[in-house]
């Protein structure tokens, strides 16, 4: 039995190894995307946001993985807030899946998944959080792999849902069956911070609507 940690996981591993192929459209991404328009940000909101991304501007280049997750990544979902009473995000908690001869595990900085005291059911977002200047390991290629993990645990034919942040860069990916697709960076330190947000508080509709299936 081989076991396989998420930190070690590339795209190219994961593609050798469970037969997964990256496309260059699919339409469960394209809608989350353009769906994200349907959403306004407050100006309670804007004015946090620029506070954020000022901080952000002056120091993306100098914190490390977990400053920027306190002093930025954090308080942005801390924003949308992605804790319910049926669902809660899990920072570092252990999760695996054995595929016929493979186990992979390990722990993602965040997942968003059912349950109160600990993640019963994830639902779909998972994430990779990397500072700006970072050569340790493929966050794609990590995040990847926790959400090849939750499909496998779901045991449905839901799409699994990712974000990766690197630095000022935000990337969101999906997982259906055997395809995943991963979108252009999205750069916090310019006007698309805001589309980011929009995109988070499209994500948290989608985990509702999950919730209530």
């Amino acid at each position: 039995m081989e076991t396989i940690n998420f930190r070690n996981c590339t795209l190219l591993l994961l593609e050798r190894k469970f037969g997964l192929e990256q496309v260059r459209k699919l339409d469960i991404l394209d809608r989350w995307i353009v769906e994200k328009n349907n959403y306004d940000v407050s100006a309670f909101e804007n004015q946090m946001l620029e506070k954020l991304q000022d901080c952000l501007i002056y120091r993306v280049n100098d914190w490390n993985e977990q400053e920027l997750i306190e002093h930025f990544i954090g308080p942005l979902f801390a924003l949308v807030n992605f804790n319910e009473d049926k669902y809660g995000m899990f920072s570092y908690r252990t999760m695996s899946a054995t595929f016929e001869d493979i186990t992979l595990s390990g722990e993602p900085d965040a997942v968003v998944a059912k349950g109160r005291r600990e993640p019963e059911i994830p639902y779909i977002c998972f994430n990779e959080y990397k500072k700006e200047l970072d050569n340790k390991g493929d966050p794609h290629g990590q995040c990847l792999a926790a959400m090849l993990v939750a499909q496998e645990n779901n045991n449905n034919e839901k799409p699994i849902y990712g974000v990766v942040v690197k630095g000022k860069d935000w990337y969101f990916m999906v997982l259906q069956g055997k395809e995943y697709a991963i979108s252009r960076a999205y750069n916090a330190t310019i006007s698309e911070l805001f589309e980011i947000v929009k995109l988070l508080k499209h994500l948290k509709t989608i985990i509702e609507e999950y919730v209530k299936s």
